[in-house]
């Protein structure tokens, strides 16, 4: 196969659906990218713009991924962070397309969000790019 994916025996996560349940819980594109391992064209995710003080969530389980404070403008077209919050995420190799990536994931659901880059800012280095329509934003109270 061309386009296999990493190997290893499937994760299991403390949120768990079936694809019926993930469907109707999610809108078509949103299930494509958190369920189906997509990707959203870049520059089309109104959080790109997003510059409130607040948080980033999975948009399939609502974990907290994000803080707002660790967001950057990367100029990829995609939400960008240079680090989500302790335990958030979980990582995983991807060598789908012909190359070998980090595939970042929802640790409390396994919803796909997007890859980590070694070329992001200080203070980690780290882009974490994510696809906008896996996240949900929570403003700041007050």
């Amino acid at each position: 196969m061309l386009f296999k994916r990493d190997d290893t025996p499937a994760e299991t996560f403390p949120v768990t659906k079936s694809d019926a349940e993930w469907r109707a819980s999610l809108s078509p594109e949103a299930f494509r990218v958190l369920r189906q391992h997509g990707t959203e064209r870049p520059g089309t995710s109104p959080l790109n713009a997003e510059k409130r003080p607040g948080t980033f969530a999975c948009a399939g389980c609502g974990t907290a991924l994000f803080d707002a404070a660790a967001k950057y403008e990367s100029g990829t077209g995609w939400p960008s962070f240079f680090a989500p919050l302790e335990g958030a995420v979980a990582e995983k190799t991807d060598r789908s397309f012909f190359m070998t990536r980090t595939e970042v994931h929802c640790a409390r659901c396994g919803g796909h969000l997007g890859h980590v880059f070694p070329d992001g800012p200080a203070p980690t280095g780290l882009r974490y790019c994510m696809n906008g329509v896996s996240l949900a934003f929570r403003p700041k109270d007050g």
